[in-house]
């Protein structure tokens, strides 16, 4: 009797017998319904990609009723900090609710100290082209930054990079991934910056929000489908006192 990692990551006896169609198909649906709520977990699920999406709606949508920067951006700002007053009220993680309300509240006083208002996107595409730079430089120097992100949402911490090759592979792949991915929202969106076209801007800045992030959790998770399972970390028991 030989001892194998399963999907899931956990170990199981392998026996000579036949293997039973329906668990192995329970067991492929167990990796991954896991492999799918670990992404969706580290990337803030479908609220998280909503918080950060819809104050730019609401900025191009005022901007286009009023023709005024500062009420547009008064307005994105006002519904990115209700999206953190509501996500404490119900005692949930601000990680995301913060980070945008923290762009929204940059672009909107940008915007509001040149008048200029496709300044209001400028954080983002900004911060988009550093998230990109920071992605391709942590797959090169071998510490990928998915691997990173979901290490500790699943368990294996850092495992993965010294005792789990594979894992580590997938890993990489997932992170490139994501750099090409999230890349071409910059490519798209900086020229149209440049030729101060607000509402294309915005509202490509809008279209291009969930559906890229909706793509690269989604090759993520098909990587992740196919890479060895986690091994778990094994953390120090407290010594006994004394």
């Amino acid at each position: 009797m030989s001892v194998s990692n399963q999907p899931g990551g956990e170990a199981a006896a392998q026996l000579d017998l036949p293997v039973d169609p329906a668990d192995a198909e329970a067991a492929r649906k167990a990796a991954s319904k896991e492999a799918a709520e670990t992404v969706l977990q580290a990337f803030g699920g479908v609220r998280g990609m909503i918080d950060m999406t819809l104050p730019g709606l609401v900025f191009i949508v005022t901007y286009n009723l009023t023709h005024q920067v500062s009420t547009s951006a008064w307005a994105a700002l006002g519904l990115s900090a209700l999206f953190v007053v509501a996500r404490l009220a119900k005692r949930e993680t601000i990680q995301h609710a913060f980070s945008g309300v923290f762009g929204v509240a940059l672009g909107a006083w940008i915007s509001m100290k040149s008048g200029k208002a496709e300044d209001f996107y400028l954080p983002g595409l900004l911060w988009n082209v550093g998230y990109c730079i920071g992605l391709a430089v942590s797959a090169l120097v071998r510490w990928p930054m998915i691997g990173v992100m979901l290490g500790p949402i699943t368990g294996e911490m850092f495992t993965w990079r010294k005792e789990n090759p594979g894992r580590l592979a997938a890993y990489t792949r997932a992170t490139w991934a994501w750099v090409v991915i999230m890349g071409a929202k910059p490519v798209i969106l900086f020229p149209l910056y440049f030729t101060h076209n607000v509402n294309l801007l915005g509202w490509l800045k809008v279209a291009l929000g969930i559906p890229p992030m909706l793509l690269a959790m989604y090759v993520t998770w098909q990587i992740l489908l196919k890479a060895p399972p986690p091994i778990k970390a094994q953390l120090d028991e407290e010594e006994p006192a004394k």
